[in-house]
């Protein structure tokens, strides 16, 4: 299986931490994040990761180098140039997926222990053009799912923005934990360029394919862009088999 590592952000929320170092190699104990996600990522089969870099780009390339890009095919998608978001660093990233098979994103800045495998059946399973790692917590954004857990809109609980894509009675609130699983069709129905969100990618793309949510809800998951959560993280990785 091939991934996408998400690790161009900026790292804002972890500053002053951030000052001297990408967000990606920002540390839970003595262990960079990064690190974390590509170990974690080849316990559940991955062979082959991207990354895409900018802040910082060289010292992440220089650590993964360090490590003789831990045993596997690494490469990097550079933006330094310009951070392109999330939909714009797939689109840049797509031609490292050059087969059919259905490949993992991972953002750099989260960690949980969510069954990679079962996840992946049930992508196989559901049919749908993307599947998106959710669970029930407070957030100000929210993916709304109907009763089969397809997406059919989103919501800003903060300014009160909703998009609706397919009216339905009973809606459902989740939070997107940036865990997703992409079939390689996608790329060919992306009509935008240069620096745009994966999430009005999906929105669009939800008119006419199934977007899936799989509810992780029961599993362990941390957003690690914040200092606190970092030593949080700290209390419990030791429960993550990695």
């Amino acid at each position: 299986m091939k991934a996408l590592i998400f690790a161009a952000g900026l790292g804002t929320r972890l500053y002053p931490i951030t000052q001297d170092i990408p967000k990606a190699l920002a540390k839970i104990g003595d262990r960079p994040l990064l690190e974390i996600v590509i170990h974690r990522l080849i316990q559940f089969g991955v062979s082959d990761i991207i990354i895409n870099v900018h802040h910082f780009a060289d010292k992440i390339i220089e650590f993964v180098n360090s490590y003789n890009s831990f045993g596997i095919n690494i490469q990097f998608s550079n933006e330094s140039d310009q951070i392109l978001d999330t939909g714009g660093g797939l689109l840049k990233a797509s031609w490292f997926f050059d087969s059919d098979q259905p490949f993992l994103v991972h953002n750099v800045d989260v960690l949980s222990d969510i069954d990679l495998y079962d996840f992946y059946r049930f992508h196989l399973q559901s049919g749908a053009l993307a599947s998106l790692a959710v669970r029930k917590r407070i957030t100000t954004r929210y993916l709304l799912l109907d009763k089969d857990h397809v997406l059919c809109g989103w919501k800003n609980e903060k300014t009160g923005e909703t998009k609706i894509i397919h009216p339905k009675d009973e809606l459902s609130n989740y939070a997107f934990s940036g865990i997703h699983i992409i079939d390689p069709r996608i790329f060919s129905q992306m009509v935008e360029t240069d620096r745009f969100s994966i999430i009005d990618l999906y929105l669009r793309l939800a008119r006419t394919n199934v977007i899936s949510g799989y509810d992780h809800s029961t599993t362990m998951w941390f957003d690690l862009g914040k200092p606190e959560n970092l030593k949080e993280a700290e209390k419990m990785i030791s429960k993550i088999d990695l």
